[in-house]
């Protein structure tokens, strides 16, 4: 959302970011105008707990916060398109900006990151551990929306629309998906589009924008790169603080490999103690500059991270914990450029022979390398802002 607010100001169009004071210094950076929808301490004590990364639970726990800043949203909104018109992107979790459009005509666009979001009959993303014959993964589909979506999500939300006057709405996962348009942020070949697609529907590419993208590498890490062999990177994800075991198990595999590592966290009270010299770890660098100088990427499988290790052609291993992270290890294992290994297995020896697997594949190397000539750095901002300009500026 960053990079796309920054590409529309560029542009020449009046951008605000809606969204967590946690936020606010990146907005500031880029000189974007900020509002915030609750605090930053609120968002801390989102990522603290550990039912953030639960499979089953990790919805209703997001929710849980979300829903106080709904009606903010909504309210800021209406405000803003009082004074003129207006056109609102927004997550399929902005249930505030999705009642703006229900309940005053504002153009809202969905903007999809990620294909897990979108169900599909015909073809099922990976969602937990959902598997078995296509009939039993949408009929457990549709348990799941019945009692762990709509369950969570309608009692507060129609008691809201009775109050605007509006019908009640059920089936969550398929009402955020915006009549005005939405937006998918991924390619066709990650996700085919299916028939039973929301429409309208545009589909673009990876965002693959990083903050501080346009600065040289800090010292150390250029340092660093430049004092042996390509690292292996490891992150549990930005806002995993349960990352211990993760950590322990990559400075583990790291020395049965003898290769070098970046430990990538903003939390390294995670980190084990006593890492040698050949492990750095790092709070924060643009990927997009670090993964290509890397041999192998060991993530959780979030969307950016997934979509950035494409671009740089180097293997992954996935170990995927909740939200749309089960499908992205999914098509990674299909595009052959990575391994998957849930949790459970995410141990010493098992991540020491996937490394070792991956990183000796010729097959691998060269379905990698593929895959990075169909991406490039900011193509899928400049391209989804030309479709937002085109089609509802």
């Amino acid at each position: 959302m960053l990079g796309l607010a920054h590409k529309l100001k560029q542009r020449g169009h009046d951008v605000l970011l809606l969204t967590n004071d946690y936020f606010a210094p990146q907005a500031e950076k880029y000189e974007i105008p900020f509002e915030p929808l609750g605090t930053a301490q609120e968002y801390l004590n989102c990522i603290q707990d550990p039912l953030l990364w639960h499979p089953q639970k990790s919805f209703q726990h997001v929710y849980k916060f979300l829903q106080p800043a709904l009606k903010r949203q909504h309210a800021f909104l209406v405000e803003q398109a009082s004074a003129g018109p207006i056109v609102c992107l927004s997550s399929c979790l902005g249930f505030g900006a999705r009642m703006a459009h229900d309940s005053h005509n504002i153009p809202v666009v969905t903007v999809h990151l990620q294909p897990s979001v979108i169900w599909s009959d015909i073809v099922p993303p990976k969602i937990g551990g959902l598997s078995g014959p296509r009939w039993f993964q949408n009929l457990m589909f549709r348990v799941g929306e019945k009692f762990a979506v709509d369950g969570v999500v309608c009692p507060f939300l129609n008691s809201w629309r009775r109050e605007l006057g509006l019908p009640p709405v059920r089936k969550i996962t398929r009402w955020w998906n915006s009549p005005t348009g939405v937006l998918c942020l991924f390619p066709e070949w990650f996700a085919p589009p299916q028939r039973d697609w929301p429409q309208p529907l545009i589909q673009t590419n990876f965002p693959l924008w990083n903050e501080g993208s346009e600065q040289p590498l800090n010292g150390n890490v250029e340092q660093f790169l430049q004092a042996g062999t390509p690292p292996i990177v490891f992150t549990p994800g930005t806002a995993n603080v349960h990352g211990a075991d993760f950590f322990a198990a990559a400075a583990k595999a790291c020395r049965n490999l003898n290769r070098r590592g970046i430990f990538l966290t903003k939390h390294p009270e995670q980190l084990p103690t006593g890492l040698p010299e050949s492990i750095r770890h790092i709070s924060y660098v643009p990927l997009d500059l670090l993964l290509p100088r890397s041999a192998a990427f060991v993530h959780h499988g979030g969307i950016g991270s997934t979509s950035q290790a494409l671009m740089a052609g180097i293997p992954h291993v996935v170990m995927p914990l909740a939200h749309d992270q089960f499908d992205n290890a999914d098509r990674v294992k299909r595009l052959n450029v990575g391994q998957s290994l849930p949790v459970k297995q995410f141990t010493e020896d098992n991540l020491t022979r996937s490394l070792e697997e991956l990183l000796n594949s010729s097959a691998v190397a060269e379905a990698c390398k593929t895959i990075s000539t169909r991406l490039t750095p900011e193509a899928g901002v400049e391209q989804s802002t030309l479709e937002i300009e085109r089609r509802f500026c």
